[in-house]
């Protein structure tokens, strides 16, 4: 199997990709550790957060877990000198866009002084390889549709959660610039839904979800009873906002496809020593209404919205061209927006009160 039991750090391990790309790890026969603060997902009934404990009972694979934050330096020096670490994929981060307006100053302590604290203990301990976790919002409001890569970055970032991206980005590539002994992966993600297709393991968002998706679901099974569309006057097919939604488990073999590249296993041949950014999504967008309409296919449920002003920090349009990873990682995403919403709704509809009802 390709992970030869190669032990991959995983930051924010936890949370809805964290422990979705762990699944696929366990399977692909690597040991993974995990570090995560729990700022957002629920600890479960034993010592593990409650999402991790679903993921061992998915894989049948054990899960080393850290109740830590990167921001506590000393703490992360202990789970290194405690583990022998291959790599580490990293996507501990705060991640709502409208909230970052609002509290600047915790984005950046946690975003980038956490990334540089990790950084400055993976050098310490002779870990040079890191798949991190970043985003198409590094394009800002893109200048061309669909994205390539080398879109100008950091010129146009609308609001505080994509400037963390951009400058840990930025930090990344100065590490490289300094010592090229590392290989580095930057994995850009556009809009990730979706959920396990056992409907086990899910996006849980604590208080009032911030991302369209998740939001949908809460509507559909009774628990908000209405959708705010945040702009309807965008020049767009219908005026809604449109994105590249990509299902998590195909952003998850993103990730094993990137790690493969970076440790030299599975068809890739040598390690990778390097800087190299990589956009993961399907290449097409939807509009809020086509999800919209898509999700009451899925769920056979009427989701009542309504529309309302423009959201600060948003775009009209970003939908991706992922054509390097496609050459590069031999990556694809597979599945549409109607498994997308099929997915998500048959773990909405298993777990109405996500991740929580079990671990109480």
């Amino acid at each position: 199997m390709t992970g030869h039991g190669k032990l991959i750090l995983v930051t924010g391990g936890a949370g809805y990709v964290g422990s979705h790309t762990i699944v696929l790890l366990l399977t692909e026969n690597y040991q993974v550790v995990v570090v995560d603060n729990l700022s957002n997902s629920v600890k479960g009934n034993g010592n593990l957060p409650e999402s991790l404990e679903r993921v061992q009972a998915l894989t049948g694979c054990n899960v080393k877990y850290y109740d830590c934050s990167l921001e506590d330096k000393e703490a992360l020096k202990r789970v290194f000198s405690e583990n022998k670490i291959d790599a580490v994929i990293h996507f501990a981060a705060l991640k709502a866009v409208g909230e970052s307006c609002l509290i600047p100053l915790t984005y950046y302590r946690n975003n980038v002084g956490g990334s540089v604290n990790l950084l400055e203990v993976m050098k310490d301990f002779g870990v040079k390889k890191i798949v991190f976790s970043s985003s198409a919002t590094v394009y800002g409001d893109p200048q061309y549709l669909p994205i390539k890569e080398d879109h100008p970055t950091g010129q146009g970032c609308t609001n505080p959660y994509g400037k963390t991206k951009f400058f840990v980005e930025e930090i990344l590539k100065d590490l490289w610039k300094s010592d090229q002994e590392w290989g580095i992966i930057l994995l850009r993600y556009f809009n990730p839904v979706g959920a396990h297709h056992s409907g086990l393991i899910g996006e849980d968002p604590l208080g009032i979800p911030n991302n369209l998706m998740p939001y949908i679901a809460q509507v559909a099974i009774g628990k908000r009873e209405c959708l705010n569309v945040f702009g309807s006057d965008y020049e767009t097919s219908d005026g809604t906002g449109v994105r590249d939604y990509i299902h998590i488990e195909d952003l998850a073999s993103g990730h094993l496809s990137a790690l493969g590249k970076l440790l030299g296993v599975g068809t890739t041949p040598q390690c990778y020593k390097g800087w190299r950014a990589y956009n993961l999504g399907t290449g097409e967008g939807h509009s809020v209404l086509e999800v919209i309409s898509a999700f009451e296919k899925a769920s056979q449920k009427t989701i009542k919205y309504k529309l309302v002003e423009r959201r600060l920090g948003d775009v009209p349009a970003s939908y991706a061209d992922a054509t390097r990873a496609r050459e590069e990682l031999e990556w694809t995403a597979k599945k549409n927006l109607l498994d997308m919403c099929s997915d998500m709704w048959r773990w909405q509809s298993k777990n109405p009160c996500g991740f929580h009802q079990e671990s109480k």
